[in-house]
């Protein structure tokens, strides 16, 4: 088998080019980027909705930035040639840009991650410039922002009108001058995605964007029902049910144990005689 080389945003840019699209995986643990990284998947993105999927949280933006190192350091302990992308979480790189810069150089030397992701257009091209002739690679990230989910009015899909689709045009290009790498398209209308996807010349990774952008972005645990009472998502498909096994496999430990069948004997180790008998004493014969 031929040995895997290390993702980078040029190969990224050339696989747009040669029409192959790029997969990435949103996962926030280390054994999750282990499984991403064998599985051959060629990004992990170590998203702020760490705060809804693993944290409990009702939206991301409770997800502090000692959340988002800590996180982003296990995904890239468990990883040689998976690139890894960070959040910026809410409220971390606006005003002043300086303090931005200052909180992504945090994430990237403690985080150990290869870029970062921001959310929102032209309005923070500014700080996504900076950062690129700082020498960090930013993914842009548009449609349906969370960070944003209470201006914005809820989780709607975006695009669907003349001046939505003008809008989310001009705020990739704007992003594309500015040197993000890639742009993250979330629920978008397929038409808007694709035209987006024609207009630039860096990667759009779709998330319930249509089939028609550079690549695509899943979370781990939607993908893999990897949770417990999650209502259903139109862009998402289940590629396997393992909760459903965990929870199978935690039910029959509990019973076992109640029913004192585990341990069993294959399960146990056992002492010498005389320390038996130490412990005990000698039994009468």
């Amino acid at each position: 088998m031929e040995k895997r080389k290390p993702m980078n945003i040029l190969r990224m840019k050339k696989m747009k080019q040669e029409g192959i699209p790029l997969t990435v995986i949103t996962a926030y643990d280390y054994p999750s980027a282990k499984l991403a990284e064998e599985a051959g998947v060629d990004a992990i993105l170590v998203g702020d909705s760490l705060g809804n999927v693993v944290l409990g949280y009702d939206s991301t933006l409770p997800v502090t930035l000692e959340d988002m190192i800590y996180h982003s350091r296990a995904v890239a302990r468990a990883v040689t040639t998976t690139f890894v992308v960070a959040d910026m979480p809410f409220m971390t790189y606006h005003g002043s840009v300086d303090t931005a810069l200052s909180n992504i150089g945090r994430l990237m030397r403690e985080g150990g991650c290869k870029a970062v992701k921001m959310e929102g257009g032209a309005e923070i091209a500014p700080v996504v410039e900076a950062c690129v002739k700082a020498g960090v690679p930013v993914m842009g990230h548009l449609g349906l922002t969370p960070q944003s989910v209470n201006q914005i009015g809820g989780y709607l899909v975006q695009g669907k009108t003349p001046e939505q689709a003008e809008k989310l045009l001009a705020d990739a290009k704007a992003l594309e001058k500015a040197g993000a790498f890639a742009v993250v398209l979330e629920l978008v209308t397929d038409e808007t995605a694709a035209k987006i996807t024609e207009e630039l010349s860096i990667p759009t990774i779709g998330i319930g964007a249509g089939n028609r952008c550079d690549g695509q972005v899943l979370v781990f645990h939607d993908a893999l029902q990897y949770s417990s009472g999650e209502r259903p998502k139109k862009f998402v498909k289940t590629y396997a049910n393992v909760g459903d096994q965990i929870r199978s496999g935690l039910s029959q430990y509990v019973e076992e144990v109640k029913a004192r069948q585990f341990p069993a004997e294959e399960n146990t180790f056992h002492g010498e005689r005389e320390t038996v008998g130490s412990l005990y004493g000698s039994s009468k014969e």
